[in-house]
């Protein structure tokens, strides 16, 4: 197939949901730690988060989870100053091992958002999470570390990778964040699509068509620059406010997509065309980044939006990483 018929041409069988019509050239990942979506939508992975496992550790069916990751922290004796930690730790892992029972793929699991400016400490969660995963016998390739894109966040990852420990690195809203990841060695990144298209909505009273969007412009800028420079660092476009965005970055190595989202996608049959491809994104008219810690720093300075909106995300996320906390000590 041709890199022209690949981007204008390609359209799966009649009758196909674009769902399985995006199947064909994306690798679906599911945004939930909802184990009934997983298994209605197939994904290949799936990726969680503070605010996720919050959500479907209040849930009745999950009950039996919260109340192993409790009596778990009984058991190993641990210090009780050290419980609600451990506790909610376990609780995310033990997702994580049932999300693997259903996905064939990978599991994303978050560090701690306060963690976001501690190299070390991110390395030790990380060391943390991928014993609680072997334990279960979960080998660490099955297993995504989630770390947010800050300078220390991205050092982490790096003696991670280096270990052998496969990152994610999220909420990130530059090139200068995804080029630092890449020469970092990261394994994938997720370029939040949807909340970059909010900043710029607030920012511009505007709305924008998908193929302007936006968030949708910034990964497909990011896709091209790893394609043209061969950097192995997957991309994951995330944080989708429509079917639309993810419709124009049909062909981006992977998307995680919520369970509206997934469901829309299933619903409809309308014919999906693939929008990236390696083979036309090498040839994107680009210059290579300067990135070391202080260009970093002033480029993501230089960005109001990928400045406030990563600041932001990491507030919100420890935020419900909070509300967890809580719920955990009334149920201790």
């Amino acid at each position: 197939m041709t890199p022209t018929a690949t981007l204008e041409g390609l359209q799966a069988s009649t009758g196909l949901s674009q769902l399985d019509q995006l199947k064909k050239f994306t690798r679906v990942v599911a945004d939930t730690g909802d184990f009934a979506t997983l298994k209605e939508y197939a994904p290949e992975d799936a990726t969680t988060n503070p605010s996720l496992i919050l959500k479907a550790a209040i849930m009745p069916e999950y009950k039996h989870l919260v109340e192993k990751a409790i009596a778990n922290s009984r058991s190993a004796n641990i210090p009780a100053a050290q419980r609600v930690q451990h506790t909610v730790d376990y609780l995310l892992v033990l997702f994580g091992i049932e999300i693997l029972k259903i996905v064939p793929g990978r599991v994303s699991t978050e560090t701690d958002a306060n963690l976001s400016f501690d190299t070390e400490g991110l390395v030790n969660k990380a060391h943390k999470f991928i014993e609680l995963y072997k334990a279960a016998g979960i080998p660490k390739e099955r297993v995504l570390i989630k770390i947010a894109s800050t300078w220390e966040g991205i050092r982490a990852a790096e003696v991670l990778q280096k270990e052998g420990i496969n990152c994610n690195l999220t909420l990130l809203f530059s090139l200068v964040q995804a080029v630092a990841c890449a020469e970092a060695g990261a394994k994938l990144i997720s370029p939040f699509v949807g909340r970059i298209l909010d900043w710029y909505k607030k920012s511009t009273g505007k709305d924008y068509a998908p193929a302007e969007d936006p968030g949708v412009v910034s990964v497909k800028q990011i896709y091209g620059y790893y394609k043209k420079f061969g950097h192995g660092t997957e991309v994951m476009g995330a944080s989708f406010r429509n079917a639309g965005e993810i419709l124009e970055l049909a062909g981006c190595d992977l998307l995680t997509i919520s369970p509206s989202l997934l469901g829309e996608l299933k619903k409809s049959s309308a014919p999906v065309a693939r929008k990236l491809s390696p083979e036309i994104a090498a040839k994107t008219d680009m210059q290579r980044l300067k990135v070391d810690e202080k260009n970093f720093r002033w480029l993501l300075n230089e960005d109001a939006m990928a400045t406030e909106k990563t600041a932001e995300g990491i507030r919100q996320f420890h935020a419900d990483a909070m509300k967890l906390e809580k719920f955990i000590v009334e149920k201790l």
